[in-house]
């Protein structure tokens, strides 16, 4: 189970007084409205840096973090996943998941007394539902949607999925 998640991704600097446009990667990007802190990832090396100011403009935040005060200072931020701890991370309502624990769970068939269908690699975020991308045992690759008839049971804990398969998928 993952102890930190990603919220967003620095794109470039914004302006010349050191602050940054980052590309949200979370669900809400208004909840940097609740951060005070976030955990600045470059490469190998990890620092909790302050924020200072928080702005929206378009799709992007903008973020002011403490120490960073020119353009030049930010110049090599660019590409930096910007992390919070799980304690920080949004509350979730009953039968939501995040999508990092949901990835590498095993995926069973409950209409075959839980057969190995494969591995949950990913999930797509679209419209109407989510839609699980299931790499089968056989190497093929399953879209399953993430609707109540399809997905019976999600047990991170245990490392699961449970999935009956409508007719046709």
């Amino acid at each position: 189970m993952e102890t930190r998640f990603q919220v967003g991704v620095i794109t470039s600097p914004h302006g010349i007084a050191g602050e940054v446009n980052v590309f949200p990667t979370t669900d809400d990007p208004k909840r940097f409205r609740r951060l005070k802190e976030v955990i600045l990832v470059k490469g190998k090396t990890e620092s909790t840096v302050e924020i200072e100011n928080i702005k929206f403009f378009k799709q992007m935040v903008i973020l002011k973090l403490k120490g960073y005060d020119d353009r030049d200072s930010v110049e090599k931020l660019r590409q930096c996943s910007l992390l919070v701890p799980r304690e920080n991370a949004v509350r979730l309502q009953k039968d939501e998941y995040f999508i990092a624990d949901l990835i590498g769970l095993k995926v069973l068939d409950a209409d075959q007394s839980d057969a190995e269908i494969g591995i949950l690699e990913d999930v797509m975020s679209t419209g109407a539902n989510d839609v699980y991308v299931i790499r089968k045992t056989s190497g093929e690759e399953l879209l399953l949607p993430a609707i109540k008839q399809c997905v019976l049971e999600v047990n991170v804990m245990d490392g699961f999925v449970k999935v009956h398969l409508l007719e046709g998928l």
